[in-house]
This record gives C-alpha cells, structure tokens and sequence, in this order.
C-alpha cells in the first residue's frame, strides 16, 4: 500500500502534570499518554485522512504495550513498531503549561531502532523525522540512511528540529543537521529550538542563518508571536498566530502546526495556504487537553 506520509522515529510515554506547572521541580502528579513527536504527527495525519504510518521501538513492557494500544486507538498501524527485548519503553516528564513546557527524558528503547525495509520508503511519499530521533544511535545513523535512500529516490524530506541539548548529551549536533541539510528538507524549528541550537540571537538573525541552507521550505514557529517561512529562493513570510479563548495545553501544539502544514503540502495548497492549515490545527490543540485527535 502507497503512503502519503511515513514517520519514523520516538513513540514513548509523556508523564504530563496535572496541573499546570512552572517547572517539574513542582511537579506533584501526572497522567500519562502516548507521546513522541513523530508519533504524534502520524497520528494526526492519519486523522486528518492521509496515509500514515510510524516506524519506532518501545521496550517489551507494560508501557510499551500501552502504547502501542493507544496508537492502535489513533487510527495508525502498529505494523512497524520494533519491540526491543533488551531496553525499556523511553518516558518523559512533562509539565502542562500555558508556555513552553519543562521536560525530562529517560531515553531507553527509541534508540535502538533497527534497519529499516527499503520497501516502506518506496512506497511513501514524504518521510519525516526530528532531533529527538536523531539524537542517539543506534537509531541515529538508522535513520539518517533512510532518509538517504529516501532522497535517492526523489521522495520529500520533512525534518522537525526539535534540538534540545540535554537529549544530546554531549553532541551539539551540528554534524547531523549539516547531514540532514544536504537533503533539502522541509524543515521545522520553533524559536526555543533555535535558540538552544545558535545561541540567544534576533529573529532576523535567525532568519539569516537558515538562509544558509538549500531548504525546500523552512518556517520558524513563535508561539503566541506567530509563524515565520520561506519557500527556497523567496522572501520571507510571517502569519499570525490564530486568537483562542482560552488556552488548555501547548504540549503537542508545534506537532499540531507541523501536521496541519503537511497536509496541505500533501493536497498541494500554496505555501501560506498550508501555513494558515497549520495555525488552524495548532489552535484546536492547544484549546484541549491531549492529542489533537481526540
């Protein structure tokens, strides 16, 4: 069967504050759900009425099990999900918050993702993955030969930077977004990723610094403050961010944005087109609790 969108990459469990929380240093209860970027925008791909799959590792556990039945819940095959009898199910803490949320990541089965059948990217028509992902091997180098493949192929390239250097433990990973910038992407940062990844810098100085890369589209989502993006050998654009009554939860807002987008891309909108689709699905998110497909 032909896919429209494949992710590959971190479905692991977030433990997320009850509550809203500064920091988890507060923290005093969680829920758990389904988590992982990659995870989460397949699943509101799949929502959404494209194709899509997900190819990961969870551990040979309860959580992993649990998982993988919530996965099942979202409409999307767990057809690809490796299940590693050595390493548990990856956790991260979260906190519910109306900002940037505080998280911590104990990183275990996500890492150990195998090689991965050639068939599957034959037959995709984007593949995405992110930072996270990439931040660890055994899954690293994994992934970065797919995604090879992938463009070997001709097939869309889509990357969500989502940097966070305690995840990448001594690495900077400069060396894996050079590699990953050779292929063109479609990319994704948002302005906290940014300024873990360059250092504390201006808008415009962000926007310099991308201009760089030979990127098929690049946006740099702000939060509250809007949305930037440039299609490759044009100006930049900027689209605010849609007003909401009441925000419940940003976590999972920018998988929200990232999906949105994607679909549109997948229906050939125009490039703001497909941005206006990624506000509209970021604002559902973050006006309920959970993932945008419930």
């Amino acid at each position: 069967m032909s896919l429209d969108f494949l992710a590959i990459g971190e479905l692991l469990a977030d433990l997320v504050t009850i509550e809203n929380t500064a920091g988890l240093s507060d923290a005093k209860s969680f829920e758990i759900y389904q988590g992982g970027s990659p995870a989460n925008v397949a699943a509101n791909i799949r929502f959404m009425g494209k194709r899509a799959t997900l190819i990961s590792c969870v551990g040979n556990d309860g959580i992993g099990k649990f998982l993988i039945n919530e996965l099942k819940k979202s409409g999307l095959s767990d057809e690809h999900i490796q299940v590693s009898k050595t390493f548990p199910t990856s956790l991260v803490l979260v906190t519910k918050s109306v900002a940037t949320p505080d998280f911590i990541a104990y990183r275990m089965a996500d890492t150990q993702l195998q090689p991965i059948d050639k068939k599957i990217i034959e037959s995709s028509s984007i593949i995405h993955t992110t930072a996270f992902a990439l931040s660890q091997d055994p899954s690293s180098e994994v992934i970065l030969r797919a995604l090879e493949f992938a463009v070997s192929l001709d097939k869309i390239i889509s990357i969500d930077w989502n940097f966070a250097p305690s995840v990448w433990m001594e690495d900077d990973g400069k060396d894996v977004f050079e590699r990953i910038m050779k292929m063109a992407p479609v990319l994704k940062f948002s302005r906290d990723d940014l300024e873990r990844f360059c250092g504390r810098k201006s808008i415009d100085e962000y926007k310099l610094f991308l201009d760089k890369f030979n990127c098929t589209f690049t946006c740099i989502t702000c939060g509250k403050d809007g949305v930037w993006f440039r299609e490759r050998n044009k100006e930049w654009g900027f689209k605010e961010t849609i007003k909401v009554d009441k925000v419940i939860d940003t976590t999972g807002a920018g998988d929200a944005f990232w999906s949105g987008f994607i679909c549109g891309y997948l229906d050939k909108m125009q490039i703001p087109e497909c941005v206006d689709k990624g506000l509209i699905s970021a604002a559902k998110k973050i006006q309920q609790k959970g993932p945008l497909y419930n």
